[in-house]
């Protein structure tokens, strides 16, 4: 039987010394020497990177550079976080590496270079690489996973302890099952098989264990399930706490009926598109029943969404999201709105760079709005549609457009500086004196090439 995998994080702060010193005993030989699980960030180079990956089954890599802000901000972060990580059983090791100084290795691991013109005394100036971060990456057995999560000490804590934790938790109270959930923090899903076994869930919490937490659970009370609104087991609970969300299944509870409810329940019932929710969709392969409101923390816009939330529960084939144009205007000017456009305006996005939108069902009114999205969904499923492309980039386009601005930036930079260089070196400098005195100095030299001139053209006739 699995014990819970979760430990409360100032807990672990007090347990870390004593497991850290259990642990570092075990490391044996030449590894003990060169690694000391002490509880610090190792300094990776070159010549020992492989070996600290293949020594820990589990290391955290921050690839940085000394001059990088943002990496200076991280630094006491990670090694607050290293702390507690090395008193996990396993432990994660947490690990940096200057990838401005070991630049192959940066390369080999997806840190970007790009092109920087830096001014010299010497000479004019001189053309470098720099590193762009943040780029982070998870060992999990050597095979690197990049890590996109929260980086303050507690919540990379919490993150991180998910890729040691068993596959499948059992939990056997009322208070166990709160705890699973407090401690499972907000950034995942989490999955409860509330009367299942174990073997019914295994095989897929394997595959999905990256993406949410797995448990299952017995012996809880009638308060618990009237908690999590299901009436009669076995029942499979999806739990998004980040959303305050939850869904049910009943069954079948065969393999490939349970891992489709898991699939789709990654994400929940209603998304709101931003920068960091558009990375989820990334695996996922549905369509998405986009709908643009003008301000999404508005009364009305709330009225919508909680009637786009009953319509997707009971189409879960779907994916069903909402962006306000208060919020992304650049986004959502991609779907040809603007300031004038009729809004709550519904498309189906394909996640990438096609768009439908619905004949009669361009836009939503005060009046019934449970019938016009049941009809725009009727419309869309009957093939009333209009396919029409996004003005802009793509989903990975739009995930990296901070990425890509900076880059175009930079380079135009560089291309000017190099266009005024060598405009630059092309003049002529000015002799000692004044403009006037430089100027008749050109006139009375040129006065002796134009009779030479004259008398080679006297020769020639």
């Amino acid at each position: 039987m699995a014990s819970s995998p979760l430990t409360i994080y100032s807990s672990l702060q007090l347990l870390s010394l004593f497991s850290i010193a259990l642990l570092s005993s075990e490391i044996g030989g030449a590894s003990a020497n060169q690694f000391k699980l002490d509880g610090k960030v190792l300094e990776l180079t070159d010549s020992n990177f492989d070996a600290a990956i293949s020594n820990f089954d589990y290391v955290f890599v921050d690839f940085y550079a000394p001059w990088c802000g943002h990496c200076k901000r991280l630094a006491p972060e990670l090694d607050k976080a290293a702390r507690v990580l090395a008193g996990l059983k396993p432990p994660v090791v947490v690990a940096k590496v200057d990838a401005d100084k070991y630049r192959k290795l940066g390369s080999k691991h997806d840190v970007e270079y790009v092109v920087s013109f830096s001014w010299n005394s010497s000479v004019l100036g001189s053309l470098n690489l720099l590193p762009l971060f943040p780029v982070d990456e998870v060992f999990i057995h050597g095979v690197p996973t990049e890590y996109f999560g929260p980086r303050k000490a507690d919540l990379l804590v919490q993150h991180l302890t998910k890729f040691v934790a068993p596959d499948v938790t059992s939990l056997n109270s009322d208070s166990a099952i709160r705890d699973f959930i407090k401690e499972a923090g907000t950034n995942f899903p989490i999955f409860i098989g509330f009367g299942l076994n174990e073997s019914s869930i295994s095989e897929i919490a394997i595959k999905y264990k990256k993406k949410a937490w797995f448990s299952v659970a017995k012996d809880f009370s009638e308060d618990i399930m009237s908690f999590y609104d299901f009436d009669k087991e076995p029942a499979l609970v999806a739990i998004h706490p980040a959303y305050n969300e939850k869904s049910i299944s009943y069954g079948p509870f065969e393999e490939g009926f349970v891992e489709e409810y898991v699939k789709q329940s990654m994400i929940p019932l209603i998304l709101p598109i931003n920068q960091d929710s558009l990375k989820s969709l990334r695996d996922d392969d549905r369509k998405v029943v986009l709908t643009i409101l003008e301000n999404e923390v508005d009364d009305k816009s709330k009225e919508v969404i909680k009637v786009l939330k009953a319509a997707a529960s009971a189409n879960r084939d779907l994916v069903f999201g909402y962006v306000g144009l208060k919020q992304w205007g650049d986004f959502v000017e991609s779907f040809e709105v603007y300031k004038k456009t009729p809004l709550p305006k519904m498309v189906v996005w394909d996640g990438d760079e096609e768009y439908y939108t619905v004949v009669g069902s361009e836009s939503l009114d005060d009046t019934n709005l449970g019938n016009q999205v049941s009809k725009f969904l009727e419309g869309y499923r009957e093939g009333s549609v209009i396919q029409k492309s996004i003005n802009g980039p793509s989903l990975a386009g739009f995930i990296k457009s901070q990425i890509g601005v900076r880059l175009f930036l930079m380079i135009l930079f560089v291309i000017l500086v190099v266009v005024l260089i060598l405009m630059m070196a092309k003049e002529e400098p000015l002799t000692v004196g004044t403009r006037d005195h430089a100027t008749g100095e050109r006139s009375s030299a040129s006065q002796p090439e134009t009779r030479e001139s004259r008398r080679d053209a006297v020769k020639e006739d």
